[in-house]
């Protein structure tokens, strides 16, 4: 059933469409699309970035005139998307939805972001300059994989869903640790209301093997779409650099340091598809702990029909919004 609870009046109902990469979330979307009048959202970290087109998995010009999909696009590499900003775009995506009586799905795989936007913002202390400056000096002797080793000693639930060299984010893990003397972990923990109404769909194979060779495919693909070309030339762009949160990407990453090391792309495609495979399981594990969720295996040859049926049968029990009839 629909996951209701107590929300913001100014934020309307909406359907998550919730999952790892590759598991089969774009084709539910699009099937909504087809046969329901609803809006489409995109929840992806990486698809917010005009540039980062093949390794993102984005969808192509003329699929997105055909399904159209905000928050796709929205800002250059170079700068940086966090999860208030998203809220924001995102709040204000629903609400146009709303307003021209279309039901807003949020379809992608960045579980922060779906949390931060269902359950709202930690509330953590400032940056401090001087505190981020003691944390680089250790991060410039000893390297950020050491850091990230403190950290898993600190606080290792946050240590265990970030990459050893996500230096903006063990940064900030142990910024805060040294403010609050709590890890980021234990300040997510509260319990909290969501801010709207909302149905939360998960698609994703039943079987582990199958979610593999989605991944190992859609690798291939991107491979021979031009990936390496297309980080080639993210690489000419003066202001852009390997430490920037765009190109901290799975895919981007292994791709920028193929390129500086001159590894070839056999060696490529099996670092790509490692990561990706962890990718995946930190976004499984994070689903989990994801409240009110329905779960579909995207395998099945009725998924998008059965997700389909459940969120026409949500819109009527939210006055009529997005249904079709």
């Amino acid at each position: 059933m629909a996951s209701r609870f107590g929300g913001a009046p100014e934020l309307p109902p909406a359907v998550l469409i919730m999952g790892p990469t590759a598991a089969g979330k774009t084709a539910a979307a699009f099937s909504l699309f087809d046969q329901l009048p609803v809006d489409l959202i995109s929840v992806d970290s990486a698809q917010v970035y005009r540039g980062l087109d093949i390794g993102s998995a984005k969808p192509d010009a003329q699929t997105l005139r055909r399904y159209p999909h905000e928050l796709i696009d929205v800002r250059d590499p170079e700068s940086t998307y966090s999860a208030a900003l998203f809220v924001a775009d995102a709040e204000n995506a629903m609400q146009r939805a709303s307003a021209a009586g279309r039901m807003p799905v949020l379809v992608g795989g960045t579980v922060l972001y779906f949390r931060a936007l269902l359950f709202g913002l930690d509330r953590l202390p400032p940056a401090d300059p001087a505190v981020r400056s003691g944390i680089a000096e250790r991060a410039a002797r000893r390297g950020w994989a050491a850091l990230h080793d403190e950290l898993a000693g600190r606080d290792p639930a946050t240590a265990a869903r970030l990459h050893p060299s996500d230096a903006q984010r063990i940064g900030r893990a142990l910024e805060v640790l040294e403010l609050t003397g709590r890890g980021l972990s234990d300040h997510h923990r509260g319990s909290r209301q969501a801010r709207f109404p909302s149905l939360r769909v998960v698609m994703t194979p039943a079987d582990r093997s199958v979610l593999h060779g989605r991944i190992a495919r859609r690798v291939d693909a991107m491979l021979a779409a031009g990936l390496v070309g297309e980080v080639e030339r993210l690489r000419e762009r003066p202001a852009l650099g390997r430490d920037h949160a765009a190109m901290k990407s799975v895919g981007y990453r292994q791709a920028w340091e193929a390129i500086e090391r001159g590894e070839n792309t056999q060696v490529l495609r099996e670092r790509i598809v490692a990561a990706t495979r962890q990718l995946a399981k930190r976004q499984l594990t994070g689903l989990r702990k994801f409240p009110g969720t329905l779960w579909y295996d995207s395998a099945r040859a009725n998924a998008a029909g059965s997700v389909v049926r459940r969120v026409a049968g949500f819109c009527r029990q939210n006055g009529g919004r997005g249904s079709s009839g």
